[in-house]
């Protein structure tokens, strides 16, 4: 951590103290040249041994309590009564005076100091560098010693203040960073400085979501694989490699080996009832700490500043509302323009509410006015179906088959967006705006609003249009209408079209999937409830 520090305060503090972690290309090649040493070796003989032989070990942890330090040792050398510590590093010895970079200079000046505070005699030590095969011979200079302690000490008065180093500004180093899509530093400084941010780089994998609702289905584990039984069906194997999300809908069972794979690899589980009711999340990637949680907490008990977060979230569910009805009217131009007229006004209204009851009057309002305009989107051809006709949104249960895709898509947002929040290392049921109640994921109900248009209805919209449900995607029974397992098939796969899609971001600028989109709302949602940034810039395209 010593060495991240002096390499980038925030990566460290991100780390040790928000206990934050994501894997990349590099942190992985890194493992692999640390994990090739992973054997011990015998035990370093007592510094006060007279003659102490000559000989070398591996995986030597050392650690002062006087200096508040501890570091685990790749190689230990003692060669004529002195000890030299060496670090493996992953490519080729970098062609600086030096020898080496300033952070890991450092990091074997703290291995260094923890060798003399145990009785060694310690003057230099060495780095390895993998790919070039080159030892670089490191002295422990004084100033050098000096930097370590200082830099030690900083980071710890830095966790203890729980104050978090503002961010690299236009740094390459972010760019090849594992942290970048946690860190957002160029999103940060956006609202701190003004700067443009870069385009972040594509995601480290292509992994996806799998979806498992066949009543009965068992799920086990065959080595690197999933392995999905349905009886009467041959058996399904997929990759844990390929699924960033395990979703079991209904009376669906997983082994225990396979539970504990998902949650050692960090796969997160989202349980949903056979009806797609959102119920829970296991083994989702969090943080290993609560820094994110406190501060919502914390906001969700002032009400002042719920309030605040509330008005802008309504206003921005409207203007969405507003900007997915112009894009895709096809009705009368005239009701269009009094359409956005009102909806315009009311978003206007839902920034200026004057408590909670007051934008439930005025998003209630909003929603009545969007639902009935809703059939004015559809294409001829699905007019003339039939299957879709509407007049009001229902639930529990649906009344028609145009509120059944309405109810399984926002139970999809429910679910992804709960997902993305328990990753960003917050509380998904502790809301600022919905009213905590058992069983209800107060705080993605929120962030969920603004999306309802924009990701929810426009999948359902789609999949209308283009023809991919029609009237036998349905099954009608007690008052109530569902979708079929075929039917909700085919509207799951088009809610995964749809976050695969690419925009723009309205704020910073840069091209993303609405996948990637919602965690860097989440991300975004932390660094404003932690004081970061003064506003969160919720999702609004133009």
């Amino acid at each position: 951590m010593v060495n991240e520090w002096v390499y980038c305060p925030r990566l460290a503090y991100l780390e040790w103290v928000e206990g934050q972690w994501a894997e990349n290309a590099d942190t992985a090649q890194g493992n692999r040249v640390h994990a090739r040493g992973r054997q011990s070796g015998p035990p370093a003989p007592d510094p006060s041994e007279p003659d102490p032989p000559d000989m070398e070990t591996r995986r030597i942890t050392l650690a002062s309590e006087r200096l508040g330090l501890i570091a685990e040792l790749d190689v230990l050398t003692l060669t004529d009564g002195a000890a030299i510590p060496v670090d493996h590093k992953k490519g080729h010895r970098p062609h600086v005076a030096e020898g080496a970079y300033l952070p890991e200079r450092v990091q074997i000046a703290i291995q260094g100091l923890l060798l003399r505070e145990a009785g060694y005699t310690c003057t230099e030590g060495a780095l390895w560098y993998v790919e070039s095969r080159e030892r670089v011979r490191i002295p422990l200079t004084d100033e050098l010693l000096a930097t370590a302690l200082a830099a030690a000490s900083d980071l710890r008065l830095t966790a203890a203040a729980r104050h978090i180093p503002p961010p690299l500004d236009h740094s390459p180093k972010c760019t090849l960073c594992s942290l970048l899509p946690i860190c957002l530093p160029d999103e940060v400084n956006l609202f701190r400085s003004g700067d443009v941010p870069r385009t972040p780089p594509p995601p480290a994998d292509a992994a996806m979501p799998l979806y498992v609702q066949t009543p009965g289905a068992r799920i086990g584990r065959s080595g690197e694989q999933l392995v999905i039984a349905v009886d009467g069906e041959a058996d399904r194997k997929v990759a844990f490699g390929k699924v960033s999300e395990l979703v079991l809908a209904g009376p669906v069972s997983l082994t225990t080996p396979a539970l504990h794979e998902a949650v050692r690899r960090e796969i997160p589980i989202a349980w949903m009832s056979s009806g797609f009711w959102f119920l829970a999340t296991t083994g989702s990637r969090g943080p290993r700490s609560a820094v994110a949680r406190r501060a919502q907490y914390s906001v969700a008990a002032e009400p002042l500043r719920a309030m605040r977060f509330a008005r802008d979230l309504v206003a921005a569910k409207i203007r969405n509302q507003r900007t997915f009805l112009r894009r895709n009217w096809r009705g009368e131009a005239a009701e269009r323009e009094g359409l956005m007229e009102r909806l315009r006004h009311l978003a206007e209204k839902a920034g200026q509410g004057a408590d909670r009851a007051a934008l439930l009057g005025t998003e209630g309002e909003a929603a009545a006015l969007y639902f009935q305009a809703f059939p004015s989107l559809f294409t001829d051809a699905a007019r003339a179906l039939g299957t879709f006709d509407y007049t009001n949104r229902s639930r529990r249960p649906p009344a028609d088959p145009l509120n059944a895709c309405f109810s399984l898509s926002y139970a999809l947002l429910t679910r992804t967006w709960a997902t993305a929040l328990e990753i960003a290392g917050l509380d998904p049921w502790v809301g600022l705006y919905h009213v905590e109640r058992p069983g209800r994921p107060a705080l993605a109900l929120d962030m969920m609003e603004p999306f309802r248009p924009i990701l929810a209805d426009s999948t359902v919209l789609m999949a209308v249009n283009n023809g991919e449900l029609g009237s036998d995607a349905f099954i009608r029974s007690a008052g109530g209408c569902a979708l079929t397992t075929p039917g909700r098939r085919a509207l799951i796969a088009g809610w995964e079209r749809r976050l695969d899609q690419e925009l723009s971001h309205p704020v910073f600028g840069y091209q993303v999937s609405m996948r990637r989109m919602l965690h860097v709302q989440a991300r975004l949602l932390v660094r404003h409830l932690t004081g970061e940034i003064a506003t969160y810039p919720h999702y609004i395209p133009r």
